[in-house]
C-alpha cells in the first residue's frame, strides 16, 4: 500500500525496537492481535499484544496455548497513525445508495477510511455488476494509502438472500441438517468472495421456530443443539474461504415479539433461559473461531425492556466476559425501528460504541449516516466516549482485516 500504509511500514521495526525501552518507563503500549487455529485459519479470538511480542504470562502464545499472529505492533502503527475522524469512519459499517460507481459512497471512501459498507437487493443488478461494486473499496483504499473497508452482504439464504440468483440457495429452516448448511455456505462464499466481497452478515444463531415471528425461517431450528451444529458448519465453510461471517443476533431473538426490523421486539426471556437455550449456538461458534458477531436489536430483561441489546454494555459485557468472545462486535443495523422507535440514529452510534461496539451498522439515511459520524467525533472529543474505548474498537477492527487479508 502507498501513502500512510508504506509511511508506517518504513518505521515500523524502529517502534518494536524501542518497546524495550517504553517498558522500562512503565508505559505499556497494547494491541490486538488475532489468533489462528491449529491449521492456520483465521479465528475470531484477539489477544492484547505488547509490542515487544509478550502475550500475558506466556509470551508469544495466544488462547488456548496457540502461537498468536504477528503484528500487534503494526496494527497500533496504523491505528496512532490515524486522526480522530479517521479512527471513527474506520468503525462505521454503512449501507448505501445507489448501483454503480457514481453512488456517493464511492467518493465518502475517498475522504474517509470507512470500516466498511454494505452492499444490499437495493443495490445490486447482476453478478457482474456486484463485482465492479465490490472491488471499488479496495481500488479507493490502495490509490489513498488508507485500510481497505469490508464490503459485506446479508446473504442468509432463500427469501433472506440479497443477491436472490445467488447461494445460499435455500433459507436456514428449509435445510435438512448441517452437512447440507455447510454445502450451501460453501456456495455462498465461494460465489461472494469471487464477486470481491469479503464476508456476510451471516449466519443467524438465533433459536426459534420457523414461525417465531422475530425470525422466522432465518432460523435453522428450535432446538438449540442443532443451531450450534449449523453454525459450526456455516463457520467452517466461511473461515476456510477466508470470508468474514457476522453471526446473529446475540443474545438470541428466536422468543422476541417481532422482527427489529419492523419494530420493538421484546424477549422475555429470563437470563438463566438464555443462558441455557439461546446462547447455546454462540458458544459453538465462538468455539468453532468465528470472527465477528452482531448484536441484537431486541428489548432484555437484563435491561428492563428499555435498553436495544446493540446498545446494552450489559449484554455486550455478557458476550466478552462470560462468553470469552475476543472478536469483532457488530451492532445490528440502527436504522431499524426497533432502535429508532425509542432513541436517534446519532445517540445510538455513541452509545452503541460506548457499550463495547466495535462496528457500527447503519444502513441510512446518508444524512443520518453523516450526523451519527459527527456525533461520534464530538464525544470522543468531548470525552464521553474515550479515546482508549475508540482505540480499542478501532484496534480489533485492524486486527480481524489483517486475519483476513485486508491488511497485507
Amino acid at each position: 500500500m502507498r501513502g500512510r500504509l508504506s509511511q508506517i511500514a518504513s518505521w515500523q521495526f524502529a517502534l518494536v525496537a524501542a518497546a524495550t525501552t517504553v517498558v522500562a518507563m512503565g508505559i505499556v503500549a497494547l494491541a490486538l492481535g488475532l489468533g489462528a487455529d491449529e491449521e492456520g485459519l483465521p479465528d475470531g479470538s484477539v489477544t492484547v499484544v505488547a509490542p515487544t511480542g509478550e502475550t500475558g504470562a506466556r509470551a508469544g502464545r495466544g488462547p488456548g496455548g496457540r502461537a498468536a499472529t504477528p503484528g500487534g505492533a503494526e496494527v497500533a502503527a496504523i491505528a496512532d497513525g490515524m486522526s480522530v475522524d479517521e479512527q471513527v469512519a474506520q468503525v462505521l459499517l454503512l449501507g448505501f445508495r445507489g448501483t454503480d460507481l457514481t453512488a456517493p459512497v464511492f467518493a465518502q471512501l475517498g475522504e474517509r477510511p470507512l470500516g466498511g459498507i454494505v452492499v444490499d437487493s437495493a443495490n445490486y443488478e447482476s453478478a457482474d455488476q456486484l463485482a465492479a461494486l465490490a472491488g471499488e473499496p479496495a481500488v479507493i483504499a490502495e490509490r489513498e494509502g488508507t485500510v481497505a473497508p469490508w464490503v459485506l452482504a446479508p446473504q442468509e439464504g432463500g427469501a433472506n438472500n440479497a443477491f436472490a440468483d445467488l447461494p445460499p440457495a435455500s433459507a436456514a429452516a428449509d435445510l435438512p441438517s448441517a452437512s447440507a448448511a455447510f454445502a450451501e455456505a460453501e456456495a455462498a462464499a465461494a460465489a461472494l468472495g469471487g464477486a470481491g466481497l469479503t464476508g456476510a452478515l451471516a449466519p443467524t444463531l438465533d433459536v426459534g421456530a420457523p414461525d417465531a415471528p422475530a425470525v422466522g425461517d432465518r432460523s435453522f431450528s428450535d432446538d438449540p443443539r442443532d443451531v450450534a451444529d449449523y453454525a459450526r458448519a456455516f463457520v467452517d465453510a466461511f473461515r476456510a474461504a477466508r470470508l468474514l461471517s457476522v453471526g446473529g443476533h446475540f443474545p438470541g431473538l428466536g422468543s422476541g415479539t417481532a422482527d427489529t426490523r419492523y419494530g420493538l421486539s421484546q424477549v422475555a426471556t429470563p437470563l438463566e433461559d438464555l443462558r441455557t437455550r439461546d446462547m447455546v449456538p454462540f458458544r459453538a461458534a465462538i468455539r468453532a473461531g468465528i470472527p465477528a458477531i452482531m448484536m441484537s436489536n431486541g428489548l432484555y430483561e437484563t435491561d428492563d425492556f428499555v435498553t436495544p441489546g446493540s446498545l446494552s454494555p450489559t449484554l455486550v459485557g455478557l458476550l466478552r466476559r462470560e462468553l470469552g468472545f475476543r472478536g469483532l462486535i457488530v451492532t445490528d443495523d440502527l436504522a431499524d425501528p426497533g432502535v429508532t422507535a425509542l432513541t436517534d440514529i446519532p445517540v445510538a452510534a455513541v452509545e452503541a460504541v460506548r457499550a463495547g461496539a466495535d462496528l457500527v451498522y447503519l444502513s441510512g439515511p446518508p444524512a443520518e449516516q453523516d450526523a451519527a459520524f459527527d456525533a461520534l467525533v464530538g464525544a470522543v472529543r468531548r470525552g464521553t466516549v474515550t479515546r482508549a474505548r475508540l482505540r480499542e474498537a478501532v484496534l480489533r477492527n485492524l486486527s480481524v482485516k489483517r486475519n483476513y487479508g485486508l491488511i497485507d
